[in-house]
């Protein structure tokens, strides 16, 4: 138990040392969902995220989800920056391993996107991959190992506020999100907000519909779910 808390405070020590010596601090989030659909029905997720701006041209994301619905979700993001006289471009990507306990099924998702982000937009173009296999396969056969085609990944996120306001509304759509890559015609409706009390702490709440046959001019209702989380800057 000990090594663990010297572990964990070395931790702390290298996020805060990195947090001194960039531009930007380092970012925590930590979040509790609520959800339903009518293939997990209700669960729950805790969700943990971190951003770690190593310089004014990069950055690196990584998150973990647990889910009472017995999935746990794991995130890495490399993201180049390349600033201009207004916003900036970032090419984003991706790995994304999904553990499917439920159904004794791994699930692995890569991405690359390319997109520009400034006060009051956020937008991405790109394409992604992904492959589906279970626990007990024979690791010498690919025989069992699901590879979809490459999909097309897609993001506008509109805010109603500067980026450095005390608070903010947003409103999104997309195939993606934090844990998961939807196929191209799945696209999740998102509305999130922030208040930042301070200067480094924010509250964060966001609410998601996902629909079902969207681009088929059938659509229907098939999810949807509602997080809340705080965000504090190192």
């Amino acid at each position: 138990m000990k090594r663990c808390h010297v572990l964990w405070a070395l931790f702390l020590w290298a996020i805060s040392a990195v947090a001194q010596e960039t531009a930007k601090p380092v970012e925590l989030r930590a979040f509790a969902t609520y959800g339903y659909n009518y293939t997990w029905e209700h669960y729950g997720n805790f969700d943990f995220l971190v951003r770690v701006p190593l310089n004014r041209h990069f950055e690196l994301d990584a998150a973990a989800e647990l889910s009472t619905a017995n999935l746990y979700t794991l995130s890495a993001d490399a993201r180049p920056l390349f600033p201009l006289t207004v916003g900036e471009l970032y090419i984003d990507t991706r790995l994304l391993y999904r553990a499917v306990v439920r159904n004794r099924m791994h699930e692995l998702s890569a991405s690359l996107g390319l997109g520009y982000r400034m006060d009051y937009v956020d937008v991405q173009l790109g394409v992604y991959t992904r492959s589906m296999f279970e626990f007990n396969r024979d690791w010498h056969s690919e025989d069992e190992i699901v590879t979809e085609p490459f999909g097309f990944l897609y993001s506008i996120e509109v805010f109603v506020r500067p980026q450095s306001s005390n608070w903010n509304l947003s409103f999104r759509i997309s195939d993606t999100d934090d844990f998961q890559i939807e196929r191209m015609w799945q696209p999740l409706f998102m509305i999130g907000g922030r208040y930042s009390p301070t200067e480094r702490l924010s509250v964060l709440m966001q609410a998601q519909c996902k629909p079902t046959g969207m681009f088929h001019l059938n659509a229907s209702f098939y999810g949807a779910q509602f997080r809340a989380g705080i965000s504090y800057k190192l």
